[in-house]
């Protein structure tokens, strides 16, 4: 018997992503215009989410697209049939347009096939996402002058379920706890959830930390924090989101690190991953699946280089199960939290300064990385990370999943 959310659930559900998660954790205000994309599947979600920004006074653009279903997969069809001058195909007029109108992004994810592109060649993909860069650039420096927000949240189906070896209601049960939405407010639940993982963000701020030391069974890898940077977590971006996070400088980036969790990536599943890096940049990445697809990944401009390192604090995450999707086990707590570094575009909110006043040069002198991918790989294995300060001394800052000093 297929599982249906109760409408009170997916009323909350959609009040959280438009209420609290857009706008930084303050929501939409009147005449916002609020750009929703969803696929068929999160049909019950999006109706929701529409029905919140209307009653919060906003705008909808709509972004309502099909599935990929089972005898009818559409993403492989502009693969299988398109040109390279197809693919390299960009609407400049029409993202402009959209750019421009749109003061807020929600994206609800949902998969039919996790696995959909398996038999694709990551060329193809990789060529059809590098096709995206304006794009990716135009929504950055909206965001970064402060006139743009967005989050993402998830509508569980069945094939998300099966592939983290769930029922579909068990999987609604960790989005559930996850979101608070077994809460009557959810809303204040998250927003005193954010002043806890806010405390933990000032403390790391607080400290003079010159360079990390990653460490464990499967890590041994040093990241320099660079000028200029300040550690972040919450604020709505991102539902759910435990996570403590900041960019580093990419050039300081030595070491190695093997990943726990598979990475559920263009329609694929790569697993096994293991990334070796010198002078700040990737010279082995290694896959037991999908490597051809993970080394096309890693070969797109500057994804060879680290853009954000992340601690989750087990003590802070309700989610305690494999989801296999990374929204939510990069942020997963059980019994050692979650670290998690990304290869690919830095997050410049994590400059300690107005980020919209900052020039292309400017960026590339701080290090922070640019590209047009973002690809946030997991370990849920038991990690220690240590931060050696500016004037030497060294102090140990997560440790048995916790940070030690909160």
């Amino acid at each position: 018997m297929t599982y249906t959310p109760s409408q009170e659930l997916l009323q909350r559900y959609a009040r959280l992503l438009v209420d609290y998660a857009l706008g930084g954790g303050n929501g939409i205000k009147p005449g916002d215009v609020v750009h929703i994309t969803a696929p068929d599947s999160a049909k019950p979600l999006y109706v929701e989410a529409c029905r919140a920004v209307w009653q919060s006074g906003g705008q909808v653009l709509d972004g309502y697209y099909p599935d990929d279903e089972s005898d009818l997969k559409v993403s492989p069809v502009r693969y299988e049939t398109a040109s390279d001058e197809q693919l390299d195909f960009f609407p400049e007029k029409y993202f402009r347009g959209l750019i421009d109108q749109t003061d807020h992004s929600l994206h609800i994810m949902a998969e039919n096939d996790p696995a959909v592109l398996q038999e694709i060649s990551p060329d193809k993909i990789m060529r059809f996402r590098r096709s995206r860069r304006l794009l990716v650039e135009w929504r950055n420096e909206k965001e970064n002058a402060g006139q743009y927000t967005w989050t993402i949240g998830l509508y569980a189906t069945q094939a998300m379920a099966s592939e983290a070896g769930m029922s579909l209601e068990e999987y609604w049960e960790q989005v559930a706890l996850a979101c608070f939405l077994d809460d009557e407010d959810p809303i204040s639940r998250w927003r005193q959830l954010n002043q806890e993982i806010e405390e933990r963000a000032a403390w790391l701020n607080s400290l003079p930390i010159d360079r990390l030391h990653v460490e464990g069974e499967d890590a041994d890898l040093w990241l320099t924090l660079g000028e200029q940077r300040k550690w972040m977590g919450g604020g709505g971006a991102n539902i759910p989101s435990f996570e403590v996070f900041t960019s580093p400088d990419w050039r300081g980036t030595e070491g190695w690190i093997r990943f726990s969790e598979p990475l559920y990536i263009y329609g694929s599943l790569i697993t096994g991953v293991e990334l070796e890096f010198r002078d700040g940049l990737v010279v082995s990445a290694r896959a037991k699946e999908r490597q051809d697809l993970l080394e096309a990944m890693i070969a797109t401009d500057n994804a060879n280089r680290v853009g954000e390192f992340s601690m989750t604090d087990a003590g802070l995450s309700r989610i305690n199960r494999f989801m296999a999707n990374t929204l939510y086990d990069e942020n997963v707590g059980g019994p050692y939290g979650n670290t998690h570094v990304a290869v690919g575009m830095a997050i410049k909110q994590c400059y300690d300064g107005d980020p919209g006043s900052v020039s292309e040069a400017e960026w590339d002198r701080l290090g922070f990385n640019d590209s047009v991918v973002h690809t946030d790989i997991v370990s849920t294995t038991d990690r220690t990370v240590t931060a050696v300060m500016r004037d030497g001394p060294e102090q140990v800052i997560y440790r048995d999943g916790h940070f030690t000093g909160v």
